[in-house]
């Protein structure tokens, strides 16, 4: 069997072909496998993992139930970290928060920083943290946390706790939401006050 220049040529140029063809199809598959991501990935192009996933200004939250309202958050800003493992929710300009009971008695809350743990149900407060109950006792600290499912209040840093009748200095507090039930842990002062 003799071939002639040009079938031989007219073969080899058969052959680089195919193998192009073979080696682009290859290539459009390494592709589009190499491609494929999920949408997690997607969203997260672009933006930092450090970065909040979303920034709020000048809240204004009101929460109610069966039409009574039971609480008003007041912040000029929050940051939503919804998209970490540990997804929260950061006021680093403070919280101004009034709560309402059941006989529309007023607890007013104030810190210059709060975070709230999604989670947990955990309420983190710090700096300045100011209760004022409907009683008008009022409790003092640099940090203060409150269980959400609880319902409780608590801190193992200095307080200071007013009521009408005395001053209360002590490391660490704790207390129901309605401070029916409230303690100021080691007492390192007490004070009367008159009228």
């Amino acid at each position: 069997m003799f071939f002639s220049f040009k079938s031989i040529y007219s073969i080899k140029k058969n052959i680089y072909n195919s193998f192009d063809k073979i080696l682009l199809a290859g290539l459009i598959i390494v592709m589009l496998i190499s491609c494929k991501g999920n949408l997690d990935d997607v969203q997260k192009m672009g933006m930092s993992e450090n970065e909040p996933i979303g920034v709020a200004e000048k809240i204004n939250l009101v929460h109610t139930d069966s039409g009574k309202v039971k609480a008003i958050l007041i912040s000029p800003k929050m940051l939503d970290y919804s998209n970490r493992d540990f997804p929260f929710n950061e006021f680093p300009e403070g919280i101004t928060l009034d709560i309402y009971d059941n006989e529309n008695k007023k607890n007013i809350v104030v810190s210059d920083y709060a975070i709230i743990y999604n989670e947990t149900k955990l309420i983190d407060l710090q700096g300045n943290v100011k209760i004022i109950t409907s009683a008008n006792d009022t409790l003092f600290a640099e940090q203060l946390f409150f269980d959400q499912e609880k319902e409780w209040l608590f801190t193992n840093k200095p307080v200071k706790y007013k009521q009408a009748e005395a001053v209360t200095n002590g490391i660490g507090f704790d207390a129901n939401k309605d401070f029916s039930l409230a303690e100021v842990l080691e007492v390192t002062g007490y004070m009367t006050l008159e009228d």
